[in-house]
């Protein structure tokens, strides 16, 4: 198995699947002991019905496949007979995937644990997701409060230039206050619950969202909107309960207000460096000093290639290849190569680049004047730290691009496994430049 998966040029995630649960079912047949019974029953309280419609999804699943939607029909809504009878039919398949869930929530509360007593103020930050697969185990237990018939999406802009399609169903803003939001609470809370902050994916979807209607190009959705007030003050009311940092990813197209509002119910934006423009002056590069500080900031994103690839132009000849630009690439690349000479001329203004540098110091430069800016939360890639050129996501595909099944590796394309990290040598120099940004010396 480890002989295939260092030949595969992707992640086969299916396949890793199956030999991990083989192994998990000799675990969980194993007898547990009267305390670990009562820890388990505990769990299953607390989680409730969320919990058994998830477990009764998967059993569902292995039998009848990944998508609902083609179940047979007494089976496609959770709250129907046939559903509960096969839940009482496939009781032990069923509460594997229950105590599944508990050992992931046994080791999410060991990792922050660990990661606060190394050190860390914060622990381990989530992401929460715009939405969730419109044929999985979320759509179909909160299918009563998703708009099925539609999917979240963003309108063109300056780097998605035919809009975007994230084929995942929206909330229904009627239904969230029908239900009094207890859904979106559950989830905000489920999110929190071992963390010390949350990343939350296109904030800007709890004020408005682009509804794309089913079989629509993207150009053709249109935004619906949602009441902030009761989404935004279930989100801060939350994060005060768990004492977590939120993290809002407000980029894109934003109305200038919602930023504000924000920053005043205590929420953190986020700056890309590449997106840091001073439209107030020259329009060049926002100089480092005028950032904001109530922000997370980083050089790159994930929905952008690691900054070796961005610098060598790899986002452009991808997007020019899966057919996503509406100008040539030619003129894209004149665009993307002046911004970088832009941003190349601001670093050695501040005296942080030499003439003729070499990537790795271009990429070092970049993550040091991050530490110029006032910003409270600083972010390095995995990818920028071992020198990976490929893009993790692109934006706007499907099956076009191999999204999340691209293998780390570095420059040189060899595969790396997490232990490499700790001994890849670009690592070590970003990792010390921003701990002498946090921290800096004497």
């Amino acid at each position: 198995m480890q002989a295939r998966a260092d030949r595969a040029k992707r992640i086969d995630r299916d396949a890793a699947w199956q030999v991990k649960r083989t192994e998990l079912e000799s675990v969980y047949r194993v007898e547990r002991t009267a305390g670990r019974e009562l820890a388990y029953a505990a769990y299953r309280q607390r989680e409730g019905r969320s919990l058994d419609d998830f477990a009764t999804w998967c059993a569902l699943a292995e039998e009848y496949g990944n998508d609902w939607h083609q179940w047979p029909e007494e089976l496609q809504h959770p709250a129907g007979p046939a559903v509960a009878a096969y839940a009482a039919k496939h009781a032990k398949t069923v509460d594997f995937h229950r105590w599944l869930q508990w050992q992931l929530d046994d080791q999410l509360t060991a990792a922050q644990a660990t990661a606060v007593q190394a050190g860390m103020q914060l622990g381990v930050m989530h992401d929460l997701a715009v939405g969730v697969d419109p044929n999985g185990a979320d759509a179909w237990a909160l299918q009563d409060v998703l708009a099925l018939g539609v999917t979240a999406g963003a309108p063109p802009d300056e780097f998605n230039q035919l809009g975007q399609d994230w084929s995942q169903p929206p909330w229904r803003p009627d239904q969230l206050v029908e239900h009094a939001y207890e859904p979106f609470r559950a989830l905000v809370n489920a999110v929190l619950r071992h963390a010390g902050g949350v990343r939350i994916d296109h904030i800007i979807g709890l004020f408005r969202l682009w509804w794309i209607p089913k079989g629509a190009p993207p150009t053709e959705g249109t935004y619906v909107r949602y009441d902030h007030e009761a989404m935004i003050g279930i989100v801060a009311l939350e994060a005060h309960r768990a004492g977590a940092v939120v993290v809002g990813e407000d980029l894109g197209t934003v109305e200038p207000w919602v930023r504000d509002y924000l920053r005043e119910r205590g929420l953190f934006g986020t700056s890309i460096l590449w997106f840091e423009a001073d439209r107030e002056g020259a329009g060049g590069p926002l100089p480092a000093e005028k950032w904001r500080e109530y922000c997370l900031s980083a050089v790159t994103t994930h929905d952008l290639p690691p900054t070796p690839g961005y610098l060598a132009g790899e986002h452009v000849r991808l997007r020019e290849k899966l057919g996503l630009l509406t100008r040539s690439a030619a003129e894209e690349l004149a665009a993307d190569q002046a911004q970088q000479a832009a941003w190349l001329a601001e670093l050695r203004r501040v005296g942080l680049l030499g003439d003729d540098p070499s990537v790795d110091e271009i990429v070092l430069a970049l993550h040091k004047y991050l530490g110029r800016t006032p910003s409270k939360l600083l972010a390095l890639s995995l990818a920028d730290a071992v020198g990976d050129l490929r893009t993790q996501n692109q934006p706007g595909t499907t099956n076009e691009y191999p999204n999340w099944r691209v293998p780390l590796t570095g420059p040189n394309g060899r595969k790396l496994q997490v232990e490499d990290v700790f001994t890849d040598p670009r690592a070590a120099a970003l990792a010390e430049a921003m701990k002498q940004i946090v921290h800096p010396p004497v």
